[in-house]
């Protein structure tokens, strides 16, 4: 058997701060604003990132869950075997652990989440993550057994995302709005439009929050974003969406700005199913008749890596492919006319709310029509964009940021919002899902980033960096953001 075994403390970076007054030291709650408010609460059963921005680790928790530097950590099982085939999966549970209702969270908690999340009509976001598993076995009620059809490297994983949290039965029904987890927050209230709170879980299993309170304001217009936190109404402003004022932030003694890494791949996805961009040298075209470093530097003041395939720059397995899609127009122009296209066509953009999509989207929109591609720019709220692009597939192109962490496998879904359907593909991610050899997976997951690549299947535009603005006084938030959350587990103020 191999065995692992931790017991970590958790920790996040802690931000320089300097002199603040005693009280100021002395604050226990905070008001973090972020542009976008969560569709509901049940993070097992929606796409919508803005979910976990503010459930994940605070109020819910996995088996496993990612740390600030994306390294994978015990959660609620405090350790876990693997069978020497790879198959078997034994996880110990912490002992003492509770739902924020006073039940009591054991093995059997963690059968009915995976078992929902895997089930024939399960509606989670990424029920492929459950797909490998054969069978979740109580042993006892601190132990659990799963067992896969094979074995899966990225497994613990897969077990981090916010998609596979632990949920108990009891409390299911009314999850969307009130949500019961294990975390060191609870749930206090939602007020829709407006903000959620939560609150210390004094009864929590593990290192407890240092804050008594938090509550998430949402505010989507970049002005009112500005103005709020110069005025300091807001203490922390986590994805703040008017990159342009950061140095003005930078400046001023009572901020500090937090500039970090993502795993949001931001793409101009396109609609490989809809023609004519079925013809693969129609998405050719789109691709040089982009230019990055312009949408880099018009939307986001220069914030932002670009890159050439579905994958994050500063993943160890990264292929640089820009070069494969450098901006051509006069080539994009003749791939079109090669396509049948001479005097190009007409389609439709759509514009999700964030910053990167709706800013970006004006520059791309003009980067097409000069090479003959007429887009029409819809915008649209989230809860639009979920139904009509990425549930109803009714779009040409679209701009979104996949901010889930190594997600390149959904491009093995052929029923994926983006409708790409390669076979040779969904091969290659099954051979990666049964390879635990790191160099192995490593040149798997290559060949991926240049199969994707090498057909064009998306506009690969830049990775989202993580732009975050915070008082002076705040310690412990995240710098980089290896999956889509604020987690205030380890955030307080300075003494």
């Amino acid at each position: 058997m191999i065995r692992f075994s931790k017991r970590l403390a958790l920790a996040a970076t802690v931000a320089a701060v300097t002199g603040f007054g005693a009280a100021q030291a002395q604050q226990t709650d905070i008001t973090v604003a972020m542009q976008l408010e969560p569709p509901h609460l049940d993070p097992t059963s929606h796409a919508a990132g803005a979910i976990d921005s503010v459930l994940y680790s605070n109020v819910f928790e996995g088996l496993t869950r990612f740390a600030s530097d994306g390294s994978i950590v015990p959660g609620l099982a405090e350790s876990w075997e693997i069978s020497d085939d790879g198959l078997v999966y034994t996880f110990k549970l912490h002992d003492g652990v509770t739902f924020h209702d006073g039940t009591t969270m054991d093995a059997e908690d963690v059968k009915f989440s995976l078992d929902r999340a895997r089930a024939e009509d399960s509606v989670n976001a990424q029920k492929a993550l459950f797909s490998g598993i054969s069978d979740v076995t109580v042993v006892d009620p601190l132990t659990v057994q799963v067992t896969l059809t094979e074995p899966n490297g990225l497994f613990l994983f897969n077990m981090a995302w916010g998609d596979a949290v632990i949920v108990a039965p009891e409390s299911i029904e009314g999850i969307k709005q009130t949500p019961i987890g294990t975390g060191a927050f609870k749930f206090v209230e939602w007020v829709q439009g407006d903000r959620i709170v939560i609150e210390k879980n004094e009864g929590y299993w593990g290192t407890p929050a240092m804050l008594d309170r938090a509550t998430f304001k949402f505010i989507s217009d970049p002005t009112a974003a500005f103005a709020a936190m110069m005025a300091e109404d807001v203490d922390v402003f986590s994805g703040f969406p008017a990159p342009e004022n950061l140095p003005q932030f930078a400046a001023d003694p009572r901020f500090q700005v937090l500039v970090g890494s993502t795993e949001g791949e931001t793409i101009l996805s396109t609609n490989n199913k809809q023609p004519p961009f079925d013809n693969i040298k129609v998405r050719q075209a789109i691709a040089h008749a982009i230019d990055r470093q312009a949408i880099i530097d018009g939307a986001m003041f220069g914030y932002g890596t670009p890159i050439g395939t579905h994958f994050a720059p500063h993943n160890p397995s990264y292929v640089d492919l820009t070069a494969q899609s450098a901006f051509d127009p006069e080539k994009a122009k003749a791939l079109l006319a090669e396509a049948g296209l001479p005097d190009g066509f007409e389609t439709t953009l759509h514009l999700p709310p964030p910053s990167y999509a709706r800013r970006g989207g004006e520059i791309v929109a003009a980067q097409l029509a000069a090479v003959g591609i007429k887009a029409e720019i819809i915008n649209v709220e989230w809860a639009q964009w979920l139904e009509t692009v990425f549930t109803g597939k009714n779009f040409g192109l679209t701009i979104v940021s996949h901010t889930e962490p190594m997600d390149i496998g959904i491009y093995a879904r052929p029923d994926y919002y983006f409708q790409y359907d390669n076979p040779a593909f969904q091969e290659l991610m099954a051979t990666l899902n049964g390879t635990t050899d790191p160099a192995r997976r490593t040149e798997l997951l290559q060949q991926a980033q240049r199969m994707i690549a090498d057909d064009y299947v998306n506009g690969y535009l830049f990775q989202l960096a993580a732009l975050s603005v915070a008082k002076a006084g705040v310690q412990g938030l995240w710098s980089n953001a290896p999956t889509q959350a604020t987690d205030l587990t380890a955030v307080s103020w300075a003494n």
